[in-house]
């Protein structure tokens, strides 16, 4: 959620901004806020000076009973009485306002870093660095979708059979190949100073708003109406949540975490060959890293964080791409996102595999995630999360890439993981 300090006192910079990302009602929305913003703090500065008032009158009309001045009492009482009954009223529209500003603050994105790029779709996003050789496939090289059933290890009409489209079921190698880069990613962020966390998939409403999920992606997540809880769409939404209403202590920070979980996204819409086979699922695995910094470490940690995930692709031996996502392409809540693409040999295009944001203050003002500084002053703390890594596309492009006559050979990396290196 936007500063509403910021929005006041650096109105035009962040219009320009929310122009970056395209959001079309960013002039009425933010007056709207800088409106009920002023209204707030007109209506506390009328209900402390009413409340003040009557703390002095109560002090005079003591003086005035003790001293047997009770008709002169009795008219202060009136006064005070007529004054708790302004704090009462100043009270309860302070209420509505202060509603009705979160409301609004709330559709309100994350202002972009100035180093995001101009544009408006996933075409116009910023090649940073290719790294790499692409593999040379036979002509008749089998795209993934074809290749789980030649070898049986994934199966999705039973898991239409049993659930619905977008939820397969693994078998066999397939099973263990999940399990094996479960493990594998889990080791590498421990390894690299991550704590692992297993936090619960389901989350109520409040975590939904305090990572930004809610309202925004209401409609994409999978709702439990009778408990009034959301199965998630990753991990970073109960792991950034473990520190909502926290002061970190800076000698903890900063906090990094990571944590296996089964994702869940409705992907209402999504349809075509783009989304075939693996591409797009309701029902993934995924190994999340979170981090929470002091401001000004965060984008030095985001390099890191996407470093590590760099290091994971190069041992998985896929050759990839780091991309800079414009201001259209970005995320609701993101400053700023590098996205990760592998590439796919058989269907001959990258594919998504993971993306790391700094999201700024944006989610530690939902969270009233702060730590305290010098001085004692409390501030903001920024929160940051990257896929290290989203399974479905990694498992379609180790399929893919490593196919030969004799079966799929599977990078040495995960030998030891899987238990066999080789699938057929």
């Amino acid at each position: 959620m936007l500063q509403v300090s910021v929005l006041r006192e650096h109105t035009a910079e962040a219009l320009a901004a929310l122009a970056k990302k395209h959001y079309k009602t960013a002039e009425a929305d933010v007056q709207a806020v800088l409106d009920l913003d002023q209204r707030r703090r007109q209506l506390q500065t009328e209900h402390d000076s009413a409340q003040a008032e009557a703390n002095e009158l109560a002090r005079q009309i003591g003086g005035l009973m003790k001293a047997g001045n009770k008709a002169e009492a009795e008219e202060l009482k009136a006064r005070t009485a007529t004054l708790k009954q302004q704090t009462k009223q100043h009270a309860d529209e302070l209420t509505q306002v202060e509603q009705a500003l979160q409301q609004t603050l709330w559709k309100l994105p994350n202002l972009p870093h100035s180093s995001v790029p101009e544009g408006r779709s996933a075409q116009d996003n910023e090649v940073v660095r290719e790294v790499g050789d692409k593999p040379t496939l036979p002509a008749d090289a089998l795209p993934h979708w074809e290749l789980i059933k030649k070898y049986d290890i994934i199966d999705f009409e039973l898991g239409v059979k049993i659930t619905g489209a977008g939820f397969p079921v693994y078998k066999d190698k397939g099973a263990r190949l999940q399990r094996a880069l479960i493990n594998f990613f889990l080791d590498e962020a421990r390894a690299a100073g991550y704590t692992e966390m297993q936090p619960p998939i389901l989350v109520n409403e409040a975590s939904g708003y305090g990572t930004g999920q809610l309202p925004d992606k209401e409609g994409q997540m999978y709702h439990d109406a009778q408990d009034n809880l959301y199965l998630i769409p990753t991990s970073e939404v109960p792991i950034t949540n473990l520190y909502r209403d926290e002061i970190i202590p800076t000698e903890k920070l900063p906090i990094r975490n990571t944590a296996y979980t089964p994702c869940f996204r409705r992907e209402a819409g999504s349809w075509g060959a783009d989304v075939r086979g693996l591409n797009r699922l309701h029902q993934f695995d995924k190994v999340e890293i979170v981090q929470i910094t002091q401001p000004e470490e965060s984008y030095a940690t985001l390099d890191q964080m996407v470093a590590h995930i760099e290091g994971l692709l190069q041992k998985l031996q896929l050759p990839y791409r780091v991309l800079r996502l414009c201001g259209g392409d970005m995320g609701f809540t993101s400053a700023l996102t590098y996205d990760l693409e592998v590439w796919s040999a058989a269907q001959q295009r990258w594919l998504e595999v993971s993306s790391a944001s700094n999201f700024e203050t944006y989610q530690a003002n939902r969270l009233k995630l702060r730590y305290r500084a010098e001085g004692g002053k409390t501030q903001l703390l920024h929160t940051l999360n990257g896929s290290a890594l989203a399974l479905p596309r990694i498992v379609a492009a180790l399929l893919e890439n490593n196919q030969t006559a004799d079966g799929i050979q599977l990078p040495e990396v995960l030998h030891s993981y899987c238990g066999f290196s080789q699938i057929g």
